[in-house]
């Protein structure tokens, strides 16, 4: 699924939010892994407030979403996760 705006062709995109276990792993040591992820995520921010983490993805269409987070869920220390699909 593409969108297309004004004649050019647009990407899905979405943001995460991740609460880590903190007892299992740093929050650090997640970023770390997330940041291993490029093909798929944009950014990586340590954040403050009820989560700890915030991933940006971008991919072409919304199945490619579903296998991001679940590489996300396989990441050691990612406790639970909210995912916000921009429209």
């Amino acid at each position: 699924m593409f969108y297309v705006e004004r004649g050019r062709i647009m990407t899905v995109r979405a943001f995460v939010l991740i609460q880590t276990e903190i007892e299992v792993a740093k929050t650090a040591d997640v970023v770390a892994a997330l940041k291993k992820l490029r093909s798929e995520v944009q950014s990586v921010d340590r954040v403050t407030g009820p989560y700890d983490t915030i991933v940006v993805i971008e991919v072409d269409t919304m199945d490619k979403i579903d296998t991001v987070i679940e590489k996300i869920h396989a990441v050691a220390g990612v406790h639970r996760t909210v995912t916000c699909v921009a429209i």
